[in-house]
């Protein structure tokens, strides 16, 4: 495909019959797939599944991000349908990459949500291929996690975010979205010890173990250094990759539940995502982006890109498999 099949090419989140290379189509219309990727149920030779979890059960203060899939889907739209800017591969043309569509669930039953979403993340799992996941509140990664610790048992945590959610809760059924790594780290789910929190800037005198890189530590040592340190704790674990999105500054991302200021830049962020290249990482998500609080759209707009960088760090450690 090439620039000119802009001219008549559309909609091929449904009309494509290939699920690599780009798509041309206007960015101010059609369907609003992840990336233009094909929508898809049939997970056959699928190598990365993206999916949205539209639930915000669990907010400190600002609803919304149930609406956080579908404009990170159509912020996405914006991107160019090159490689992504910075990476010596396309991921999007070397590997099977499908939009799997959102998470169904009745939100009349909010009990029932967490062994839903484990159902259908291990689905994707079962299939062979790994996922990116669209939130939807922090919570959503606590039952992912569930279905990662089935296949690859105990896993490392590299979370970016304000907040360490790591706040006692000894109930494991309660769903709050800043407890759930306490959780994850008391059953056996997450290892503290080669797990990593990045961009923190709220006091929490219980980590559970997991090891911290606080904001400033970022601002004054530079992303180079955050990577090095942060692979030096990950090893070759396998791990999954979370990013609150407050865990940028509110300047840069206004449109989040618990935004905080201090954070990190998206020029910071972009650096870290790309030169972690080399990690094991398994799946990832991005979460908490809150379209009613940001008009501009510019919080959505960091979502697709960080979402897009999981996948290239995906595809980067399939390729080197």
């Amino acid at each position: 495909m090439a620039l000119e099949d802009a001219a008549k090419q559309m909609d091929m989140a449904f009309t494509r019959e290939d699920l690599k290379g780009p798509s041309y189509e206007l960015t101010f219309g059609g369907a609003t797939s992840f990336l233009r990727r094909k929508y898809t149920k049939d997970l056959t030779g699928v190598d990365i599944a993206v999916t949205g979890v539209p639930f915000d059960q669990a907010v400190t203060n600002r609803p919304g991000t149930r609406l956080g899939p579908r404009a990170i889907r159509e912020a996405s739209a914006l991107q160019a349908p090159d490689a992504p800017y910075g990476w010596d591969f396309d991921v999007l043309s070397e590997f099977a990459i499908a939009d799997y569509g959102d998470l169904a669930f009745d939100y009349g039953h909010v009990s029932q949500f967490p062994a839903a979403l484990t159902a259908h993340i291990k689905t994707i799992l079962d299939a062979g291929a790994a996922s990116v996941v669209l939130g939807g509140d922090h919570y959503i990664s606590f039952p992912i996690l569930k279905a990662y610790a089935e296949k690859y048992g105990s896993i490392s945590l590299l979370q970016f975010d304000a907040h360490t959610d790591t706040w006692q809760d000894d109930d494991m059924d309660r769903i709050d979205h800043g407890t759930m790594f306490y959780k994850a780290v008391k059953s056996g789910i997450v290892d503290p010890t080669t797990s990593v929190q990045v961009g923190i800037r709220t006091t929490n005198e219980d980590t559970m173990g997991v090891n911290i890189i606080d904001a400033r530590e970022v601002h004054e040592k530079g992303p180079q250094a955050t990577v090095a340190k942060i692979k030096e704790i990950l090893g070759d674990r396998p791990c999954y990759l979370t990013f609150d999105i407050d865990a940028l500054d509110p300047a840069f991302a206004p449109g989040t539940g618990t935004p905080v200021w201090g954070g990190l830049t998206s020029a910071q962020t972009s650096i870290m995502l790309r030169d972690l290249a080399g990690i094991n990482i398994m799946g990832g998500d991005v979460v908490e982006v809150s379209p009613p609080f940001d008009t501009t759209g510019a919080t959505a707009i960091a979502g697709a890109h960080v979402a897009t960088e999981i996948l290239s760090l995906l595809g980067h450690r399939m390729r080197t498999a």
